[in-house]
């Protein structure tokens, strides 16, 4: 629907700029999520990721807390859970008693990837792999365990029983989009790094949908990668720190976020190779008139209820003058769509 408000969020992966400090890096998360807060950004969502030198997001749950214990109506979450890394049971606690503490606020992403090397995977958990092809069984679990009918069970998680935390399926294939469609839960899409399958998820989650207790209609999210600033230029210079983080993924280095630099002509090449150009197809980069002009391109394409978005900066301030510029463009759309 053209004039249904969209929402947009944010998804913070806590990474670490060179010579800097995870304690700083996720004071600076909590700074960029108070002001996110200020500007009407529906949700402050945190990845999970383990073995990862420069990311400051390994324990979700925690982080979870420090942020919503330190912000007052922005809603906080997991984007997500990498679920068959952990029991069913430990996650319903700990989101239960997040719950417990700021209701209404909680959101449970659950994701099925490791969200780490296959060694790490093992030695988080040795039988991932199963609980990996076991991952809608595992939802099924946290669901029984946030139920009150659980009350009656001999294994209960009892601070969750009841507790209102809703549940989001990540995915970044068309898997997700079945399971999420078939539990009548609402579904996020990767897509500021996997772009390949965006479209045909989408089209396959709203085909399939059945609604459910938590969900009467489909309910669809979008990641995107945003950079905005004063010129294009400008906002092309703070691209390339996403840029060169992808690069360091791709060869495998292990690298602080790097500061901007002027968008060469050798970046620009990188930048075609098909893998790179995959992982940042949907990059929306440049000027606020710039940016809002495709923003409008994609919602009207994809049809997605809200948008999540991802900003790595080596400055905290240019990272915040791009969310508010950001802001400020989806509340010019949103007012155009009343």
């Amino acid at each position: 629907m053209k004039d249904k408000k969209i929402n947009y969020s944010i998804l913070e992966l806590a990474n670490v700029p060179q010579e800097g400090t995870i304690k700083q890096t996720l004071n600076d998360s909590l700074e960029v999520a108070r002001q996110a807060e200020a500007l009407g950004y529906k949700r402050f969502w945190l990845a999970e990721h383990h073995n990862a030198e420069f990311i400051g997001s390994s324990a979700t749950s925690v982080l979870i807390g420090y942020i919503a214990e330190n912000t007052s109506t922005i809603r906080v979450g997991s984007g997500g859970i990498m679920l068959p890394n952990h029991s069913p049971l430990i996650i319903a606690e700990q989101f239960g008693t997040l719950a417990h503490l700021y209701p209404g606020r909680i959101d449970l992403g659950l994701g099925r990837a490791p969200g780490t090397d296959q060694e790490t995977a093992r030695a988080i958990r040795s039988d991932f792999m199963e609980a990996a092809h076991s991952f809608p069984a595992e939802i099924g679990k946290i669901q029984q365990y946030f139920s009150r009918e659980n009350k009656q069970a001999k294994v209960r998680a009892t601070v969750a029983e009841g507790r209102d935390v809703p549940l989001y399926i990540l995915g970044s294939s068309t898997d997700g989009a079945h399971i999420a469609a078939q539990l009548g839960l609402s579904y996020a899409f990767a897509s500021h790094f996997a772009s390949t399958h965006l479209h045909n998820a989408l089209r396959i989650y709203e085909q399939e949908f059945q609604p459910s207790k938590s969900l009467e209609n489909p309910y669809t999210m979008a990641g995107i990668n945003v950079y905005i600033a004063d010129t294009d230029e400008e906002a092309e210079s703070l691209f390339t720190t996403h840029v060169r983080m992808f690069l360091s993924v791709l060869t495998g280095t292990k690298e602080g976020v790097h500061p901007p630099v002027e968008m060469t002509a050798e970046l620009q090449a990188m930048m075609n190779h098909p893998t790179l150009a995959q992982m940042i197809r949907y990059s929306f980069v440049g000027s606020k008139k710039k940016v809002k002009k495709e923003i409008e391109e994609f919602l009207e394409l994809t049809g997605v209820d809200e948008l999540i978005t991802v900003t790595i900066a080596h400055n905290r301030e240019d990272r915040i003058k791009s969310i508010r510029h950001f802001a400020a463009i989806m509340d010019e759309i949103n007012e155009a769509r009343d």
